[in-house]
């Protein structure tokens, strides 16, 4: 008989969790988008043999289950209920998922002050684990005694948890805390997964912080529910895996480079290849306003040409699995690099700028292409993740592009 399982919420729109599951064991695994006038009957009387449950129905599940591991118990929530023998068993893997996260950087935590933004339900199983693990913990609320006004007094901290919705999708680009308020910070976790690199994730980055997005707690727990579900061990290293294997999957491949330098053409090469949507941000740009390029820059300038751009680049870079070719000048504006970084992989086409065609760009047919190229160079180089040169055939290309991102999340 094949298990019936699934995500319990009220809203889920676009989950991983299907995705995850399919990689952990053969079983139906479904979405329920239960309200909460009818939740309690689902979880009682539907038709189901193991679910996970998200907010806001992790306090209901664990009041209506008939035994309770140590840990939910202890946590008062529970975000996977098995059904067996007529009875309902609730765990939370919450906990294993995030032990997992902070076992994965490494970071050595036993004496050491956390900071954890953020009182709610994933707050308390972060406070659990960290505590068990020996820190010195720290949460940190709106207007509790250690709030955001006051946590400079907190600049010992070595670790730093989001466990806030903050930064989370649709409302990308904002942070909760400026680490640079926490100067002794080694690690920052975010309890995120969309998207991959928060604007937290990203300024631990540039200050060169270890740190860990919150796809990797997600898959976690996912593999702790699974083994219940299945009543079966599954190996750690499948943690890794689908971890690495969802990142390919997800991130966006983002071509920068010169005008000219073929990222058009690339990019539906390579959207043909992998299956996924291509979004060209000038076509977007010039269906946005009703004009062309051209028509832009001589209307408006090419300040205002780059406002649009900037404005597309915060529109396509919040979306997953897709091809993205941007125009070259993208990388003068500093603005945009966190816009296309916190969900893609940034692919930098080099072409010889003698095959660079000029014919409707304006920045090209007014400049020396050596003399642009050159100054625009160290900025390629900023935003990039990866080089590829397009002196070949598209295929050859796509082919190295391919190479070089699955090389990357082995």
């Amino acid at each position: 008989m094949t298990l019936k399982c699934g995500l319990l919420g009220e809203t889920l729109g676009h989950s991983y969790s299907p995705r995850i599951h399919a990689y952990l064991g053969d079983y139906d695994y479904r979405l329920y988008e239960i309200s909460r006038e009818n939740v309690e009957d689902f979880i009682l009387h539907g038709d189901w043999n193991g679910l996970n449950v998200t907010i806001p129905y992790k306090k209901v599940a664990a009041s209506l289950c008939d035994e309770l591991s140590d840990i939910a118990k202890s946590l008062g929530s529970v975000n996977t209920i098995v059904k067996r023998d007529g009875k309902l068993f609730g765990y939370n893997t919450d906990y294993y998922g995030f032990r997992s996260m902070v076992l994965e950087t490494g970071i050595d935590i036993s004496g050491k002050k956390a900071l954890i933004l953020g009182t709610g339900g994933t707050g308390v199983t972060v406070q659990k684990v960290l505590s068990e693990l020996g820190a010195e913990v720290v949460p940190i609320s709106r207007h509790g005694e250690n709030n955001y006004d006051n946590i400079g007094k907190h600049s010992d901290a070595v670790l730093v948890v989001n466990a806030t919705p903050v930064g989370m999708y649709p409302k990308n680009g904002v942070s909760p805390l400026d680490l640079r308020r926490i100067p002794a910070c080694e690690c920052v976790l975010d309890v995120i997964y969309n998207p991959m690199r928060t604007e937290l994730i990203l300024q631990a980055e540039a200050l060169g912080l270890k740190y860990k997005s919150g796809l990797h707690m997600l898959v976690a727990q996912a593999k702790y529910s699974s083994e219940r579900f299945q009543n079966k061990k599954i190996s750690d290293d499948s943690v890794t895996f689908i971890e690495n294997s969802l990142t390919n999957e997800l991130e966006n491949i983002i071509l920068i480079g010169m005008p000219g330098s073929g990222k058009s053409v690339v990019a539906q090469a390579l959207g043909q290849c992998l299956h996924r949507l291509v979004i060209e941000t000038d076509t977007e740009i010039v269906k946005n306003t009703g004009m062309t390029i051209p028509e832009i820059f001589e209307k408006s300038g090419e300040k205002e040409f780059r406002r649009l751009e900037t404005a597309e680049m915060e529109a396509s870079g919040k979306l997953s699995e897709r091809i993205i070719s941007t125009g070259g000048g993208v990388v003068t504006r500093e603005e945009n690099y966190p816009l296309l970084h916190q969900n893609g992989i940034i692919v930098w086409l080099e072409r010889d700028t003698s095959k660079l065609p000029t014919d409707g760009r304006p920045i090209s047919q007014k400049s020396n292409l050596n003399e642009l190229y050159e100054k625009r160079k160290p900025m390629y180089e900023r935003f990039a993740d990866i080089r590829v040169s397009n002196d070949g055939t598209v295929s050859e290309t796509v082919e190295k592009i391919i190479q070089e991102i699955e090389g990357r999340v082995k």
